[in-house]
């Protein structure tokens, strides 16, 4: 089967970043942002050092950056998650900021309906006070079960943060689904996850099950050119089990580098198998779809070859030889496994 990627060194990599906005989520309110627009706080591009960019106010700054307080208050700024989730862990990220980064921070969280929790909000201590350091990714496990739905960001008393990544788990409530009804069970917003995957040299897996259609060919996943005989794979999990009645691959935007072909194996496992067990049985799952040619830049909808192999929850595409995807969409009718 051959060995798995090395992943990046964060620790929550295999965690969904709720604060992502193309999840919906969006920094809905900053005390102070006269240094740094509050919006770049949750970007999804790694943050970046320009040198001599300035605006109106100052040395330009990827981040969000308030002014020096002169006063014993300290900002804040508020992120309304685009779909409410568990929160498992907080990368509070400094990078670039030096001279200019926040000595302490508090990351709270609340369940709210409203855009900008009011004044009466109970808010919940999710990672208590932290020590800062400059230039520097802080990761921080957090340990509560609630689905909240506002991240508030607290600095002490004041600076520059350039990224604030939120990483959980979205759980949808099932019970509104219909049974009779498709759904694409591998969606971001369903809970499907990215787990592993062989090699992801220009494209990440974990944008495979993002919404919307890839804005580019950076916005997939895409492996180096293989040299030998091989072929690239990767492996996820649905968010629920599911029959598979279609599957949908996107190579939108890989023209000169799509899979010549694909095949997809699948497995409905139980709840309690860890990801790696999972990724190490991966290959010797049944064909959920038999290999079949792709083409550049195009949806190819596959419904009359998708096996009937019963529930699945996990699934292994193969990619032939290498090559880049857009998109994987797993349409399905909600089941139960098998006691």
């Amino acid at each position: 089967m051959g060995n798995p990627i090395d992943q990046p060194d964060i620790p929550f990599a295999h965690l969904v970043d709720l604060a992502q906005p193309r999840l919906g989520s969006d920094v809905v309110f900053a005390t102070d942002e006269f240094f740094g627009d509050k919006s770049r706080l949750i970007l999804p591009t790694e943050p970046v050092w320009i040198d001599d960019k300035y605006d109106d106010n100052g040395k330009w700054m990827d981040g969000w950056e308030s002014r020096r307080r002169r006063d014993p208050g300290h900002d804040w700024c508020v992120l309304q998650l685009g779909m409410p989730g568990v929160v498992r862990g907080i990368n509070i990220d400094t990078r670039h900021f030096i001279g200019n980064f926040p000595p302490f921070a508090t990351v709270q969280a609340c369940v709210s309906t409203e855009l900008i929790p009011g004044s009466a909000t109970e808010w919940v201590d999710i990672v208590p006070r932290l020590a800062l350091k400059a230039n520097l990714q802080h990761f921080v496990p957090v340990n509560d079960d609630t689905e909240f739905t506002h991240i508030k960001l607290n600095i002490y008393p004041d600076g520059g943060v350039a990224r604030l990544r939120v990483y959980g788990v979205i759980q949808p409530d099932w019970s509104t689904f219909s049974r009779d009804e498709p759904v694409d069970v591998l969606a971001l917003k369903h809970g499907g996850r990215a787990l592993a995957c062989n090699d992801e040299h220009f494209g990440t897996m974990y944008n495979l099950n993002a919404p919307g259609r890839g804005i580019n060919m950076g916005d997939g996943w895409e492996t180096r050119r293989r040299r030998d005989d091989g072929h690239d794979w990767v492996v996820l999990a649905l968010g629920h089990a599911a029959h598979v009645d279609e599957v949908l691959i996107d190579t939108a935007h890989f023209k000169g580098n799509y899979p010549d072909r694909v095949m997809l194996q699948a497995a409905g496992l139980p709840a309690d198998m860890r990801d790696d067990e999972a990724v190490a049985a991966s290959d010797q799952w049944n064909v959920l779809l038999p290999e079949k040619k792709l083409g550049p830049d195009a949806e190819h909808r596959f419904r009359k070859s998708v096996a009937d192999i019963g529930p699945v929850t996990h699934l292994r595409m193969n990619i032939y030889p290498d090559g880049g995807v857009s998109r994987l969409r797993i349409l399905g009718r909600l089941a139960e496994l098998a006691e």
